[in-house]
């Protein structure tokens, strides 16, 4: 706990004498050092803090405190020239601010920090190291998934797993570990936006939880996604994704009306083989009236090109693209 205090002081006082060096950034390195460690001080001053039985994330917080003094320092260095600018510094302090905010689930937090990056930064955000970009492509990815912005997500998770450093000999596992903790999230993202990861990049990870998920979720069947998801439940919710799997209901629903489109050949469909359909997967307590409401959503939310005709009990659907591509409206 006592280390956590010293090196709060430590980096308060850099940040006051950083602060008054214009037109100079030589403190970087420096910088970098101290609050990377003010942060790990911080994880172990948490544990010894709720271990006193203090509040969690009294200590995640306080560390995110002084990180964004040191923020608002590199952030205001707008017109010094870009060679001696305190803002190269900014995207590791962005990224040790994400894992706090992160820690103590206050994303919100968050959209300032991106913002700072993508459009008061845009000039240098290429050029920061890739070590800092795969980190922040991470997070941000992250943000964008739980704010069901999966387009944007997959755009960032796929750059932080295509640029994650490869490591080799013994620093092997480290590398490999971290390329799972992005998959772990990416997976999710992209099957949301139907692309099914193979069984090879599963297993090649140790991301076997997530084999059933694809197969239910591809052949539509709802009965299998249930119960993979309460097989697995501890592991999706401790990673966070419990929620982002239970989205992926509607479109294995959608996957099996389709099924259910291409069988009968028609482009008008009795809602009660809909209703058959869901009570055969396991939702045997779904009734006629819930199934219509079921179809009128998916309906709404353009997973479906259609409409449903209340005096003839039938769906009809659009000639021309009845089930749009997932990737086209999500």
């Amino acid at each position: 706990m006592g280390a956590f205090v010293s090196q709060s002081n430590v980096v308060q006082i850099f940040a006051k004498m950083f602060k008054i060096q214009k037109e100079d950034n030589w403190g970087l390195p420096l910088m970098n050092t101290i609050i990377k460690d003010l942060y790990l001080l911080a994880r172990k001053a948490e544990r010894v803090a709720v271990a006193n039985g203090e509040a969690p994330g009294s200590k995640i917080d306080a560390c995110a405190d002084i990180l964004m003094t040191v923020f608002r320092v590199c952030a205001s260095d707008s017109r010094t020239s870009i060679e001696y600018s305190k803002r190269w510094g900014l995207m590791t302090i962005i990224n040790l601010l994400f894992k706090c905010y992160f820690k103590t689930n206050k994303l919100h937090l968050c959209k300032p920090l991106i913002k700072a990056i993508d459009n008061n930064n845009k000039d240098i955000k290429d050029e920061y190291t890739i070590a800092d970009r795969v980190t922040y492509n991470y997070f941000v990815g992250m943000k964008f998934m739980f704010d069901n912005e999966f387009k944007a997500a997959d755009k960032c998770l796929t750059f932080a797993f295509e640029n994650c450093l490869k490591s080799s000999g013994i620093n092997a596992e480290y590398g490999m570990g971290n390329k799972r903790k992005i998959l772990t999230y990416l997976i999710p993202v992209k099957i949301s936006l139907g692309h099914m990861p193979s069984s090879a990049v599963l297993k090649k990870y140790n991301l076997c939880e997530f084999e059933n998920v694809v197969t239910a979720v591809r052949n539509g069947n709802i009965k299998l996604l249930n119960e993979t998801i309460e097989e697995h439940a501890a592991f999706f919710i401790r990673a966070g994704i419990y929620l982002i799997l239970e989205k992926l209901k509607v479109i294995t629903l959608r996957n099996l009306f389709k099924k259910i489109y291409i069988i009968t050949g028609s482009f008008q469909m009795d809602v009660a083989n809909f209703k058959l359909a869901l009570n055969w997967q396991g939702l045997e307590d779904v009734d006629f009236e819930e199934t219509e409401c079921i179809l009128a959503n998916m309906i709404n939310d353009g997973f479906i090109k259609g409409y449903l005709s209340e005096a003839h009990k039938k769906m009809v659907v659009s000639k021309v693209t009845a089930f749009p591509a997932l990737k086209d409206f999500l």
